[in-house]
């Protein structure tokens, strides 16, 4: 057995505190919760098929002159009955709403009517001011 002589051993100095950080928890915890946010994040944004269920809600009361929206289910659209081109809505629908009709609109859009057809028709008529939109449906099982 041998043991190690020195002239400068611990004898000499002042125990210090050791200034390392040890990052190997810290990283494990990190890693375990990137691997939870990973799973979870697509379960927040995809949402479940579902079939939407006629509505049970009251009619609205009536008012002034309505403007009306339709989009029939091969994405044709028309305003208060006179058929008209997607690019045109949106100027059809202000001469509409300055001859004093209300600035609220309905859209009629048929079951069979592509979803993305019905978003486009809304989205254009957010775009050009219109915040008050509402969507007509089937009242079932009201007196």
């Amino acid at each position: 057995m041998g043991i190690a002589v020195s002239g400068s051993g611990r004898r000499g100095r002042k125990s210090q505190p050791i200034a390392e950080i040890n990052v190997t928890p810290m990283v494990d915890v990190m890693l375990v919760l990137l691997i939870i946010f990973m799973v979870a994040a697509p379960l927040m944004t995809v949402g479940v098929p579902i079939d939407l269920p006629e509505t049970q809600a009251r009619a609205l009361e009536p008012q002034a002159r309505p403007v009306t929206v339709t989009v029939e289910a091969d994405g044709a659209i028309s305003i208060d009955g006179e058929p008209v081109s997607y690019e045109a809505m949106v100027a059809t629908v202000e001469a509409l709403v300055a001859d004093g009709a209300d600035d609220r609109l309905y859209i009629r859009a048929d079951a069979a009517a592509g979803y993305g057809t019905v978003m486009r028709v809304m989205g254009a008529l957010s775009g050009a001011g219109f915040d008050k939109i509402g969507l007509i449906t089937v009242a079932q099982g009201i007196p």
